[in-house]
């Protein structure tokens, strides 16, 4: 006789197809939704170029940019995961229009946060204890959660300060990667229509930092050699970098340091609630500070090391007792080769120096094929050298526009840019948002020409006066005077 048959469990079959499901889900809202945007600008773009009123035509694109931006938002804000780190990318005030940038900034540390039933058996499985025989204390609600992971405030057994335990999402890197695949399909047809830039080599570059992001051990390896490298060429480390709980790291799980801090973004309500003139002198000099510490940690970084944190956008940014600077979340780093680190040191002195034939040098060294379709080629090169690789704006520029028809992208082509300088890139422009935001326009070039010269001249590729770092009183006074330049 044949055995019985098992009971047949609709819930079980249902769950499974479900999942198989899922990034075909995605992939088709993701498509619907970024149809939609597009056409919307295509269609309007036509629309607006009746409209001979100059004034008349910005309030038209304002109004087209809020319509995008509530569009824009519900997509990253319902397909979670990647799409909210496609928001901060884009959500910057140097780069998109201030409609979006209001939408997008409220998306930080916003992802769905992961029961704390589900986060307790996944420290078990990483850690191998139970919760409970290792922590005192372990808030329930996460301090934030975002596209890969949260994190909760907690306290070690035995300990007196507070730790940050940091869990990844189960089951969301396969869905990550779906997001990601669609957007190098969508990124391959912007480049051919509308965008003159290799934009998939920029999705190739973030699919491989993506993937990174789920190791822990290798974040808290970035984080320990970070930290060293800062406290090692400094007198003191221009940004305070989390310590490690190295006993208690695993792929899935990080503990670390807990920083006390107020978030960079919150920083225009500290400075109200304390009774502080926004702009007055202490509020300026408070921001400046801020500013200077992070530029310099990047400097000396991505120079003079080549391994540095690439995620600094606002989520990831405190600001402590003093001024202090803490930079979180050590997920996304790059190590930069020696032959890149050097050609981006010659174009940081290129560009310092306002040197359009060392800036085409600078771009051939790096691997960035050009195709131009001006005239004053050398000079667009180096206008699209400080759209890419400079903070600076323009005077009266608040916001870069890199794809209007005036724009250096639209004059010189971007055949072929670099994977591995991305990082780079995205570091630069998040720095542009950051300073846009605190109302300091400034140049890193200027700021990090030391640390290029440096560099240069310990690969024997620069020649004259030895270079003779700067005390900090010294670099302190240099650097007030390269933030208040117009």
């Amino acid at each position: 006789m044949l055995g019985k048959m098992p009971p047949f469990d609709l819930r079980d079959l249902q769950e499974n197809l479900s999942t198989q499901l899922r990034p075909w889900q995605r992939s088709f809202q993701f498509w619907v939704r970024a149809v939609d945007i597009y056409t919307g600008y295509k269609v309007f773009q036509v629309r607006a170029s009746f409209e001979k009123d100059k004034h008349k035509q910005e309030a038209m694109w304002e109004r087209q940019h809020e319509l995008a931006a509530d569009k824009i938002y519900a997509m990253c804000a319902d397909l979670g995961g990647f799409f909210l780190k496609v928001a901060q990318i884009i959500g910057k005030p140097d780069l998109a229009p201030a409609a979006w940038v209001r939408r997008l900034v409220t998306l930080c540390d916003h992802a769905p946060a992961t029961p704390i039933d589900v986060v307790q058996l996944v420290l078990e499985r990483e850690l191998g204890r139970n919760p409970g025989e290792m922590f005192e204390k372990f808030d329930i609600d996460p301090l934030g959660s975002a596209s890969i992971a949260q994190v909760h405030l907690a306290r070690l057994k035995g300990d007196k300060s507070d730790v940050v335990v940091k869990v990844q999402h189960p089951g969301v890197q396969e869905l990550m990667m779906t997001d990601i695949r669609n957007l190098q399909a969508f990124a391959l047809y912007m480049q051919k229509t509308d965008i003159k830039f290799d934009l998939f080599s920029v999705t190739k570059e973030m699919e491989k930092q993506i993937g990174y992001e789920f190791d822990f051990m290798r974040e808290a390896h970035a984080m320990e050699r970070i930290r060293r490298f800062l406290l090692e060429h400094n007198k003191r480390s221009p940004v305070l970098v989390p310590r490690v709980v190295r006993n208690l790291v695993t792929r899935r799980v990080l503990v670390m340091e807990y920083i006390d801090g107020i978030p960079i973004m919150n920083l225009g309500e500290e400075i109200a609630k304390r009774g502080i003139n926004p702009h007055g002198k202490v509020a300026a000099a408070a921001k400046q500070n801020i500013l200077s510490s992070l530029t310099q940690a990047y400097g000396q970084m991505i120079l003079k090391s080549g391994f540095f944190h690439a995620d600094p956008h606002p989520g990831n940014i405190l600001i402590c007792k003093g001024s202090q600077v803490a930079l979180l979340d050590y997920g996304q780093v790059k190590d930069l080769p020696d032959k890149l680190r050097l050609g981006y040191a010659n174009m940081v002195l290129a560009i310092a120096n306002r040197d359009p034939v060392r800036v085409s040098e600078s771009y051939r060294e790096l691997g960035i094929d050009t195709l131009s379709n001006c005239q004053n080629e050398q000079q667009e090169l180096l206008r699209l050298a400080d759209t890419m690789f400079d903070t600076r704006l323009p005077p009266g520029v608040v916001m870069l526009q890199p794809f209007s028809e005036e724009s250096s992208i639209k004059k010189i082509a971007v055949k072929a840019f670099p994977e591995e300088l991305f990082s780079v890139l995205r570091t630069v422009h998040l720095l542009r948002g950051l300073s846009v935001g605190l109302g300091i326009n400034y140049s890193c070039a200027d700021q990090w020409r030391p640390f290029a010269e440096e560099a240069l001249i310990a690969a024997g590729r620069l020649k004259g006066t030895a270079f003779k770092p700067r005390s900090r009183s010294r670099r302190r006074s240099l650097m007030k005077r390269l933030f208040w330049r117009g």
